[in-house]
């Protein structure tokens, strides 16, 4: 049987929201064009200049991996290079898709606090060397929301930008999270991105609710060009593209997109404000969207898995990352806190760490 409890390992661990599955039954109807010649796909795209409130280019792939690294090589040679934050997906989690797609190009890593990187660390990174030896720093690439769970804010990516501009630099945004960012900030969607002079954006649909695909949005049109070939030969190019479209529509036309991140970020406050109020509970990031984590005695973690919950502790910078999904609800929280408490209660301090566990592997 199925297991229907509602956990906190993943945002992709949820359903399909009620709004991208009926425009799903609603595309399921008869015959349309295939390869993106449809109506569906075409109102998705228009729903998404809308949104941004800009004439873009979009093309729908079926996962982040995609999105990224295809956005990526469409900004770079294979000499050049792209910087990101140590933390960033595409360098921890993507088993090296970017340098794949981009016949070479290297990933550099900035470091910086809170999972965000700082216009000096760019700068730094790019002025190491010059020289015909080192790859050219070409992009940057920033993680919105981030991959521990803050935001950056409209004036940070504008200060960010401003460097990037001087040093030669596009930026491309990895928006998996991107729905939580902005109910974060209560911005509207062109503040953190082509006016904060975002050139490209991988726009995620999967964690805020749809059952697969996200959207490449190119803000600056010009490199958009042949982009359409990158996809078919990399084996994005749906031939029913309107399944991955169509939940686009359902989640753009009425702000569900909005709504259930804006949920999805509630849950992660109320259930960060339970968690400051145990001891043995360490915090270890500003909480700022949909994510919490946490530090928990190794032997509590144990005994909370075998508990049944799920989580995951090798995300990030350490700890458990505890994340909340857009059906997430109140009483997952409770329950969650409550065993905690009880676990914490008879869990003796120095209790042995179980071995064999491959659980933070997954």
């Amino acid at each position: 049987m199925p297991n229907r409890k509602r956990h906190f390992g993943s945002d992709n661990y949820a359903g399909i929201c009620p709004e991208a599955w009926k425009s799903l039954e609603e595309a399921n109807q008869g015959h349309c064009p295939g390869y993106g010649d449809d109506e569906w796909t075409a109102k998705a795209a228009d729903l998404i200049r809308e949104t941004f409130e800009t004439d873009c280019e979009v093309f729908f792939v079926f996962n982040g991996t995609a999105a990224n690294s295809l956005s990526l090589a469409s900004l770079c040679q294979s000499y050049h290079s792209i910087l990101c934050h140590e933390t960033a997906h595409v360098e921890s989690d993507e088993c090296g898709a970017p340098e794949f797609f981009s016949n070479g190009t290297k990933v550099l890593l900035v470091s910086g606090a809170n999972g965000k990187v700082t216009p000096d660390g760019i700068e730094q990174m790019v002025k190491k060397r010059s020289d015909v030896h080192y790859p050219k720093p070409r992009a940057v690439s920033l993680t919105q929301a981030t991959e521990l769970g803050t935001v950056y804010t409209p004036d940070e990516l504008k200060t960010i930008w401003s460097r990037c501009r001087g040093l030669g630099l596009k930026i491309h945004m990895d928006g998996a999270r991107f729905a939580n960012a902005v109910a974060s900030l209560g911005v509207k969607p062109k503040e953190i991105t082509w006016q904060s002079g975002v050139d490209i954006l991988s726009f995620g649909g999967t964690k805020n609710g749809t059952h697969v695909g996200d959207a490449v949005v190119f803000f600056n049109r010009e490199l958009a060009k042949e982009f359409d070939y990158r996809c078919k030969q990399a084996g994005q190019l749906a031939s029913k593209m309107r399944f991955m479209s169509a939940p686009w529509v359902g989640m753009l036309k009425d702000g569900a997109w909005l709504r259930h991140a804006a949920h999805a970020n509630e849950m992660a406050r109320s259930l960060h404000e339970e968690l400051v109020k145990i001891p043995e509970v360490r915090i270890l990031f500003p909480r700022q969207a949909n994510a919490v984590f946490a530090e928990l005695p190794p032997a509590v973690v144990h005994a909370m898995w075998q508990r049944g919950w799920k989580f995951y502790t090798f995300i990030g910078q350490g700890g458990c990352r505890l994340m909340c999904a857009w059906d997430t609800q109140l009483e997952d929280v409770v329950d969650f806190v409550s065993d905690l408490k009880t676990t914490i209660r008879e869990t003796p301090q120095n209790a042995p760490v179980p071995t064999g566990d491959h659980r933070t592997m997954k």
